[in-house]
């Protein structure tokens, strides 16, 4: 499915684009919120590749190392946004700060 190639391929260059703004920044809580930012990328890259496995291959492991893909990324996915969520308004607290000094 061409669709899923083209979201497996803007995620990973999310992934990769956030991980270049976390080895540039300074600010420690910024790193983390960049960091939950790439794993979020990261586990939709997994988690699209999984489903582009579902339509590619039709053979049992392809199904059963798709659901375990499956699994790990929306894992990922979920505990990137939880820590997106958390970190947030930390940084944008520390952004303030920094401003201001």
């Amino acid at each position: 499915m061409p669709v899923l190639v083209i979201l497996i391929i803007f995620s990973l260059s999310f992934y990769v684009y956030y991980k270049i703004k976390y080895f540039r920044s300074r600010r420690p809580i910024e790193r983390q919120w960049i960091s939950a930012k790439s794993s979020i990328a990261l586990g939709s890259f997994v988690f699209f590749f999984a489903l582009n496995q579902f339509f590619l291959h039709r053979t049992t492991v392809s199904f059963i190392v798709g659901i375990v893909f499956l699994l790990v990324g929306g894992g990922s996915i979920w505990a990137g946004y939880r820590a997106y969520k958390h970190y947030l308004p930390l940084a944008i607290k520390e952004a303030e700060e920094a401003q201001t000094k």
